[in-house]
């Protein structure tokens, strides 16, 4: 049996969670996760979740309030959790955290936090329209109106930096 995948889905029905154990190869010379690797990591979760709900390729467009708030040691896991909270007319958020679990103790702490913003794509490479999201509660809808507030104030930057040039 098929599934119509233009049909209006769930934020849960997308929502993902990854594990990874930080290994030597991952981190700085303090023993810390590498910046950089957790940026990957949480672009790997929120595409998955992206996949999930257009089931179409996606693309990353923009990258909103990344935190990097507690680091995350060698032998320990980080946990990536991925969820839609808005989704526009070929383009969608998705908010991401990543949690630190320590090996010994079970202990787990939010490292990091981001809001990734995705573009669905066509066979072309073209953007293509995407599912709608269903808003089941007061949460959800907070969520919402949060997300079209950045992606208000992301756009009216993009404009503002069209404008501006560089000079190295």
């Amino acid at each position: 049996m098929t599934s119509d995948h233009q049909s209006p889905k769930h934020p849960a029905d997308s929502a993902t969670e990854t594990v990874h154990v930080v290994l030597p190869n991952d981190a700085n010379p303090l023993g810390f996760i590498l910046g950089g690797t957790v940026m990957h990591l949480i672009d790997m979760a929120g595409a998955i979740t992206s996949h999930r709900h257009t089931h179409s390729r996606v693309a990353t467009v923009a990258v909103d309030s990344l935190e990097f708030l507690n680091p995350v040691k060698v032998g320990d896991q980080i946990i990536l959790r991925a969820r839609i909270t808005c989704v526009f007319r070929t383009s969608l958020e998705v908010a991401v955290e990543a949690w630190s679990e320590e090996t010994a103790t079970g202990e787990r702490r939010l490292t990091s936090r981001a809001f990734l913003t995705f573009v669905a794509l066509n066979q072309d490479g073209r953007p293509t329209d995407v599912p709608s999201l269903i808003l089941d509660n007061d949460e959800d809808r907070r969520r919402a109106q949060a997300a079209q507030e950045r992606r208000t104030e992301r756009l009216k930057k993009r404009g503002n930096l069209a404008s501006e040039s560089f000079s190295f």
